[in-house]
C-alpha cells in the first residue's frame, strides 16, 4: 500500500515536473524572511518573577473552616411539635 502510494506520488510529481524539488529553498527563504518581520515579544509583568528583591502582595490567611459550629450532641426533640413550629398556618377563609 505504501510502495503504491510512493510510486502515485512520484509519479504526480513528475508529471507536473518536480516542481516541489526546485522551488523549496526558495519557499525556505521566503519563511525567514517573514519570520524576520514578525513584532518583537514583550514582558507581560512589570516586574521579573526571578528577582528575588521584587515586592509583592502580603499573603494572609482566612480559615475555610471558621464558621463552623458544631451541632452535635444536640438533645432529642419531640418531631410533633417540631414539624408544627415550622408548617405554614392556614388561611382564615379556608
Amino acid at each position: 500500500m505504501l510502495t503504491l502510494l510512493g510510486a502515485r506520488s512520484a509519479a504526480a510529481s513528475a508529471a507536473r515536473g518536480g516542481c516541489f524539488r526546485y522551488h523549496w529553498p526558495l519557499l525556505a527563504v521566503i519563511a525567514l524572511t517573514l519570520a524576520g518581520c514578525m513584532p518583537a515579544t514583550t514582558s507581560l509583568a512589570t516586574t521579573d518573577p526571578a528577582d528575588p528583591a521584587a515586592k509583592i502582595a502580603r499573603v494572609g490567611y482566612r480559615s475555610t473552616v471558621a464558621p463552623y459550629a458544631s451541632l452535635r450532641p444536640a438533645a432529642p426533640a419531640p418531631w410533633r411539635e417540631r414539624n408544627d413550629a415550622v408548617t405554614p398556618q392556614p388561611k382564615q377563609g379556608q
